[in-house]
């Protein structure tokens, strides 16, 4: 469905959480735990470059074994994206809205690009999560995703255990996903 005009329809709503935008600056609103991952990539440019235009171009998400319906295939500002896992009757889906989006700058030195996005009605979680690569002065190459959330009702919360392994386990599946792309693996 990615990149079709009507794909409006693919989530519908509003935001549903406090502190949207927050974790552009690794924040979450009060009472949200929040979670926060920095893996090591490895160095140069050019994995730099991969990962940046990959988590730009929804590459984490597919990686990870996720389902992706977007109404853009870039990311930007107010895209609307639903990622779902699972299979028939048991699937899962995550309607989310990008809230901000950084892009690499022009040039060289320490840079970063990414986006984070947030909660829409329909999705286990309230909040938001972010994705965001980084190269630094010594051109060392960083994945950083943070996350803040809780449950959207009572079903998700009694299975609190459940979601929160989850959730480990979709964050481990993005880190590999931006390891490929580091290596230049397709």
């Amino acid at each position: 469905m990615s990149g079709n005009p009507g794909a409006g329809r693919v989530a519908r709503g509003a935001l549903n959480y406090p502190g949207i935008g927050f974790t552009e600056h690794g924040q979450a609103p009060a009472g949200f735990p929040c979670l926060v991952s920095r893996t090591h990539l490895g160095a140069g440019p050019e994995a730099y470059r991969r990962v940046a235009e990959g988590i730009l171009a929804w590459e984490l998400q597919k990686r990870s074994g996720l389902r992706v319906r977007t109404d853009s295939d870039v990311v930007v500002p107010g895209a609307r994206v639903v990622s779902g896992f699972g299979v028939g009757p048991f699937r899962i889906n995550a309607p989310c809205e990008v809230v901000w989006v950084r892009r690499p700058a022009p040039g060289g030195g320490p840079d970063s690009a990414g986006f984070g996005y947030g909660t829409l009605p329909g999705h286990p979680e309230r909040g938001e999560e972010a994705f965001e690569v980084e190269i630094d002065a010594e051109g060392r190459v960083f994945l950083t995703i943070t996350a803040f959330s809780r449950h959207s009702n009572w079903f998700y919360t009694a299975g609190g255990f459940v979601a929160r392994a989850a959730q480990r386990h979709i964050t481990s599946r993005y880190i590999e996903g931006a390891r490929q792309l580091a290596a230049g693996e397709s």
